[in-house]
């Protein structure tokens, strides 16, 4: 256990005995515990082999290269049509933990020789972005602006364009757009800080 972790699974308010569970199967497969994007991450080398969290409606193991896993169990969840290369086991009772813990080792050790094996996911090729016209009108309207948006990596483009066209109405579209703009010409994708 790398006690930097510990607060994580302390300030948990909800599925706090889930996930301590979790944490226990997760460190009997001999990874190395770190914190990651704010949450518990195990690694084998230098590789993601697994991460805890928690949601509002359940908790979950995310292993980032889930697709590449065989799943008989069938409990392999990708979380939405745009993840391509991870999928949860989601949990809401502790009994369902305590019931798959020689499952959840198994997916473990896979991931495992996925790692050691060099495997790599087969992204599907990149869908041409349609963007809101209230977005591709600053696009055309500046090339910094432009130049700045196309360095960011293809994930930051497409949750920057994800949230620009959600909204229905014009004027939220245009403030959205109009909000970030600061945050594109720094380089940096619309959750970092």
């Amino acid at each position: 256990m790398n006690p930097s972790v510990d607060f994580y699974f302390k300030k948990a308010e909800k599925w706090q005995q889930e996930q301590e569970l979790l944490r226990t199967i997760v460190l009997d497969c001999h990874l190395t515990e770190e914190l990651k994007w704010g949450v518990p991450c195990y690694t084998f080398g230098k590789s993601n082999i697994v991460l805890i969290h928690a949601f509002k409606e359940y908790c979950a193991i995310l292993f980032p290269k889930g697709a590449l896993l065989k799943d008989p169990k069938g409990i392999l969840i990708q979380q939405s049509e745009n993840v391509q290369a991870a999928r949860q086991i989601r949990f809401t009772r502790l009994a369902e933990i305590k019931k798959l813990a020689a499952a959840i080792k198994a997916y473990i050790y896979e991931a495992v020789e996925v790692e050691e094996a060099g495997l790599k996911v087969d992204f599907k090729a990149k869908k041409e972005l349609v963007f809101p016209e209230e977005f591709q009108q600053q696009l055309d309207k500046s090339a910094d602006f432009k130049a700045a948006f196309e360095a960011l990596t293809p994930g930051r483009q497409r949750a920057y364009n994800l949230y620009f066209s959600a909204p229905k109405q014009s004027k939220t579209r245009t403030s959205r757009v109009e909000k970030c703009i600061p945050q594109i010409l720094d380089g940096k994708g619309l959750n970092d800080e």
